[in-house]
C-alpha cells in the first residue's frame, strides 16, 4: 500500500518516545532498543507498556521494579518476555515495563482540519449541521505515545511502537467502479483461512471517528478489534472488516451516503478473494455505524445473518424489512436520542409481527452477571433481543453525564460483553 502525502504526515505527527536503557550492574548487559506497547480499551488506545530489548537473555531475578521510573506514569509490573508483548516467560531478551491504564491524561487522539470540508449553515432547529455524504470539518487522528524512563541518570529514545491486535490488521483501499468512490478499510485475515469458509464481521464506526487517518476506527474503541483478539479468534475465527469513512455516512433524516453501496461492493469483492462463508456475514456498528447497519438491512434484508446494533436510531416507518432479522439491540437509558429511537423501532417491529425479548442490564456488571442475564434472555428463543443499560450505569465514577455522554459510553461497554459476540456467531442465514 502506498500512503498519500497527507496520511504520511498524519502518521508522522506523533511525538517521539524517550526512554533510558538501564544497565544491570551485576551483568553489564545494556538495553539496545525500546518499543512502546499500546492497547485499545472501550474508550480508546493507551500506552500500557514499554519493551526494552537486550542482546543477551535476561532472567526475572535480574530486574527489580524499584530500578525503573516512568515520568508521569505508574509502573504496575516488571517482567521478562521472549517477544514484544505481554506474555511472561522465565527468561528472554525483553524486559516489559507494564504501566497502569488508569493513569490520567492518556488519550492519544487529536482533531485536525479535514481537507475539502463541507460548509453548511448551522440548523435553526438545533440539529446536526451535516448531511450524508458531507465532509466534516475535522479529522480524528491518533498520535504515537510519549513516555520517558529514567534509570541511573540515563535517558534514551525509543524507536518503534507496537499496537497490540491493531497491528494485525492490513490497511487497504477499495476503488469502487460502480459508485466511483474510494474507501479506506482495515482487514483482519484469520490464520488458516483457506481450510474452510469462515464468517466475516463488518464493524462501522460512529460519526466522531470520520477521518482520513486509516486506522482511526481501530484505535477509537473495541468495536473492530474485539473480534480479532487472540482469545476470540481461538474460539471464533473470522475475518474482520473495519472501513474508515472520510465522509458522514448517515444523517438524522434517515439518509445514507453512497458509501452504503461502496461498502456492500467491498464485501462482495472480498468474498471473491477469500474463503468467506456467505451464510455467516455479520454487521455491527455504533451510533452512525449502527444507523448504517440498519440502512443496509433495509435495502439488503437477505445479506447479513445477524447484526449487533449499538446506540443507533432510524425512521421507524422505514424499518419493516427488519421484522424477520436476527438482531441484538443495545442502548443506554441515558442516551437522549438512541433510547427513544430504538423504543420506536422495536414497537414498530412488534406491530409488524416480530417477537422481541427485552431486559434491563447494568453496564457495571461482572462477566458472570452478564452471562447469567444472557442465558435468561436467550431462553425466550426470540430472533430479536433488546437490552437497555439501566440509567446512570454506563458512566465511570466522577464522569460528566451531560449531553451525549450517555450515548458515547454505551459502546465503551458494549463490545466487552462476550456472550453477545457468541450469539452473533451462532446465527446462520436461513
Amino acid at each position: 500500500m502506498i500512503l498519500s502525502r497527507r496520511e504520511f504526515l498524519m502518521i508522522s505527527a506523533g511525538t517521539a518516545l524517550t526512554v533510558s536503557f538501564p544497565t544491570f550492574a551485576t551483568t553489564g548487559v545494556k538495553a539496545k532498543q525500546a518499543t512502546a506497547i499500546t492497547q485499545v480499551f472501550g474508550d480508546g488506545v493507551r500506552l500500557t507498556a514499554i519493551a526494552l530489548e537486550y542482546d543477551q537473555s535476561i532472567t526475572n531475578e535480574q530486574v527489580n521494579i524499584k530500578d525503573f521510573n516512568v515520568e508521569g506514569r505508574t509502573i504496575t509490573d516488571i517482567f521478562i518476555s521472549d517477544s514484544i508483548g505481554l506474555d511472561k516467560t522465565n527468561s528472554g531478551h525483553f524486559v516489559i515495563i507494564q504501566l497502569s491504564p488508569d493513569d490520567t491524561n492518556l488519550s492519544l487522539s487529536e482533531m485536525i482540519p479535514m481537507d475539502n470540508a463541507t460548509v453548511r449553515p448551522k440548523p435553526t432547529d438545533g440539529g446536526k449541521p451535516w448531511v450524508a455524504g458531507d465532509k466534516p470539518a475535522s479529522n480524528l487522528i491518533f498520535k504515537d505515545p510519549k513516555a520517558t524512563i529514567k534509570t541511573n541518570q540515563t535517558e534514551l529514545t525509543t524507536t518503534s511502537v507496537k499496537n497490540l491486535i491493531v497491528d494485525d490488521f492490513q490497511q487497504l483501499v477499495f476503488n469502487d467502479p460502480e459508485t466511483g468512490k474510494s474507501l479506506r478499510y482495515n482487514l483482519y485475515i484469520p490464520k488458516n483461512h483457506q481450510d474452510k469458509p469462515l464468517p466475516l464481521v463488518l464493524f462501522m464506526h460512529d460519526a466522531g471517528v470520520t477521518s482520513e487517518f486509516h486506522r482511526a476506527t481501530l484505535l477509537q474503541g473495541l468495536g473492530a478489534i474485539a473480534w480479532a483478539s487472540p482469545e476470540d479468534q481461538a474460539k471464533r475465527p473470522c475475518f474482520v472488516l473495519a472501513p474508515q469513512f472520510d465522509e458522514i455516512i448517515v444523517d438524522d433524516k434517515s439518509q445514507a451516503s453512497p458509501m452504503l453501496e461502496t461498502t456492500i461492493h467491498l464485501i462482495e469483492s472480498l468474498s471473491k478473494s477469500y474463503n468467506i462463508d456467505k451464510n455467516r456475514l455479520y454487521a455491527t456498528g455504533q451510533s452512525g455505524g449502527c444507523m448504517m447497519t440498519i440502512a443496509m438491512n433495509i435495502k439488503y434484508p437477505d445479506l447479513f445473518a445477524a447484526c449487533f446494533l449499538v446506540a443507533g436510531q432510524w425512521d421507524p416507518e422505514l424499518v419493516t424489512p427488519l421484522t424477520k432479522k436476527k438482531l441484538w439491540i443495545l442502548v443506554s437509558a441515558d442516551d437522549l436520542g438512541a433510547f427513544p429511537g430504538q423504543n420506536a423501532i422495536t414497537e414498530k417491529l412488534e406491530q409488524e409481527g416480530a417477537k422481541i425479548s427485552r431486559d434491563i442490564w447494568d453496564a457495571r456488571w461482572t462477566t458472570d452477571e452478564y452471562r447469567f442475564a444472557y442465558d435468561k434472555i436467550i431462553a425466550e428463543s426470540n430472533t430479536i433481543n433488546y437490552t437497555v443499560f439501566a440509567k446512570d450505569t454506563v458512566f465511570l465514577p466522577g464522569a460528566d453525564k451531560a449531553g451525549a455522554s450517555g450515548h458515547r459510553n454505551t459502546w465503551r461497554v458494549a463490545y466487552t460483553i462476550e456472550p453477545i459476540r457468541e450469539w452473533i456467531f451462532q446465527q446462520v442465514k436461513n
